[in-house]
């Protein structure tokens, strides 16, 4: 199962959330999907020049060394991205608040009735 790896899975995860960005017009899967692309996107880079014999970058002198760059900016990319979730449910929240529904296309319409 060669093609089993993780720029696979990273690929279909991708492909996933772009489906369910366009496929879907609730708000809240709208925020799910974003959150399966950036998922998908910390997998492809995290695992885009792995090796399995490669060691940790701390305390391995003289062997294969992973490249720490790519860990330190994806751990970046995952606290922003907690973040861009907690506005989007947030903006969610106050959408159906004011809206009372969960529908992209319902909440245009109200508002150009306002």
């Amino acid at each position: 199962m060669d093609f089993l790896n993780g720029e696979t899975v990273s690929i279909i995860l991708f492909l996933v959330g772009i489906y369910g960005l366009l496929a879907r017009r609730n708000i809240l899967k709208t925020v799910i999907s974003l959150g399966i692309i950036q998922a998908g996107l910390i997998l492809f880079f995290l695992s885009i020049r792995f090796t399995p014999d490669s060691k940790p970058p701390i305390g391995s002198e003289g062997a294969l060394m992973v490249d720490p760059l790519p860990q330190a900016l994806m751990i970046t990319a995952i606290v922003i991205g907690v973040a861009v979730t907690a506005v989007a449910l947030t903006m969610f929240m106050t959408l159906y608040h004011r809206y009372g529904t969960t529908n992209w296309l319902k909440v245009i319409r109200k508002r150009g009735d306002s």
